[in-house]
């Protein structure tokens, strides 16, 4: 199965189109990694399995989604996404993106 390259990056801010929320990204999945049984209950417009899935934490929340990528587009408003974990996973901002938290040594 051919897999498709992800359009969006870790740090990158997006917009949900049909959940109309902000977030940003914290992981790829190169195509759906989820159970079966989650895809049934959540995806319900069945998007593909085998596109690019993102785990985001969504702005002015406390949980993160898991969303395909047809349902994201870029988050251009320049606004900070405000999450409790938004440390756990960056240390700051620079062009627009989040940057990942470095490894201690």
């Amino acid at each position: 199965m051919k897999t498709a390259r992800a359009r969006f990056q870790v740090g990158q801010p997006v917009h949900h189109k049909l959940f109309d929320y902000r977030g940003v990204i914290v992981d790829v999945d190169a195509t759906f990694q989820g159970s079966e049984d989650w895809y049934q209950a959540m995806a319900r417009t069945r998007p593909p399995k085998d596109r690019p899935w993102y785990h985001v934490l969504v702005h002015n929340a406390q949980h993160m989604t898991y969303v395909t990528e047809r349902n994201l587009e870029p988050d251009l408003t320049g606004e900070p996404i405000r999450h409790p974990a938004l440390g756990e996973f960056f240390e700051g901002q620079r062009g627009g993106l989040y940057v990942r938290q470095t490894a201690a040594h």
